[in-house]
């Protein structure tokens, strides 16, 4: 199994802690962008999380040496194909990974390799459902001629197995009447942003195994300007954190996407926040502080 060397390792973690076969977790880059519709750009994304990474303390404040659990970033899965054959080569890939019993992160790219994750995961996991940290969310039956655009990828998701979706602040009449339809449990971002009251019961709608993906414009803009479309009045980064923490504490948190980042050289926090994110999960998952 190939994996990229210095300086493109996620982290810079040492090589004596980032060899394939001795790595508890292994980061996918899949700079794949097709159906993005506003501010273009989430390609690039998974490679401006790992440049980012390299300046990011190995020594975690709250959780010590993450990296010591071992981490190997591997080569970017490239593709060029419609969304529709997307789905099917990034399941494929997920489910060597998964022979190989590693802990999967996937850097996107668009939203919509994940309902591709998903069902990898779900064949190895009868118990699973999803966490989506989101402004939009994501339930159209199509968009722009496509079953799998970004705009579907929690529609296509739920096909799969259930979603909790946090931080919901924009969709169309369409996803709405859908929601009213399945009487979904949406943590709507006016609800939740100012309060963590909500934790509990995000947690206890998830099943034991749980796979997360993150969409960065769940964050508010003012914390993660560089997304596509960044809605108002989304999450803050230490809500967030804490958030994440208690789903690993309290679920079996099986892999994990963080997606849509589209870098901007005058937002670079952008980059480095997506990656302390990806980080402080890991780390979540993995270790107690």
């Amino acid at each position: 199994m190939n994996y990229i060397k210095e300086p493109h390792n996620f982290i810079e973690i040492p090589d004596s802690y980032s060899s394939y076969n001795d790595s508890k977790v292994v980061i996918l880059p899949f700079p794949y962008e097709k159906t993005t519709c506003y501010v273009k750009g989430t390609e690039k994304g998974p490679d401006a999380i790992i440049k980012a990474s390299s300046e990011i303390e190995l020594y975690d404040e709250e959780l010590g040496n993450i990296f010591e659990i071992g981490v190997c970033t591997l080569e970017p899965l490239i593709t060029d194909v419609k969304p529709e054959l997307m789905v099917d080569i990034i399941c494929k890939k997920i489910l060597e990974l998964l022979l190989d019993k590693k802990f999967i992160i996937t850097l996107g790219g668009e939203h919509s390799i994940t309902s591709g994750i998903v069902r990898a995961f779900k064949e190895k996991y009868n118990d699973l459902s999803v966490l989506q940290i989101d402004a939009h969310a994501d339930l159209r039956e199509d968009f722009e001629g496509s079953k799998y655009s970004h705009a579907c990828a929690m529609k296509r998701t739920m096909e799969i197995c259930p979603v909790i979706q946090a931080g919901i602040r924009s969709l169309s009449h369409e996803e709405a009447e859908f929601i009213k339809e399945k009487k979904l449990k949406i943590f709507w971002a006016k609800d939740i942003v100012d309060n963590d009251e909500w934790f509990d019961d995000a947690v206890n709608g998830l099943s034991k195994n749980v796979y997360i993906t993150i969409d960065l414009d769940g964050l508010d803009p003012s914390v993660m300007p560089s997304v596509g479309t960044p809605e108002p009045g989304g999450l803050g980064y230490y809500q967030l954190l804490r958030f994440l923490r208690k789903v690993c504490e309290k679920k079996n948190v099986v892999g994990f996407d963080v997606v849509e980042l589209s870098p901007n050289k005058d937002n670079i926090h952008s980059d480095f926040t997506a990656a302390r994110i990806v980080y402080k999960l890991i780390g979540y998952n993995f270790l107690r502080g």
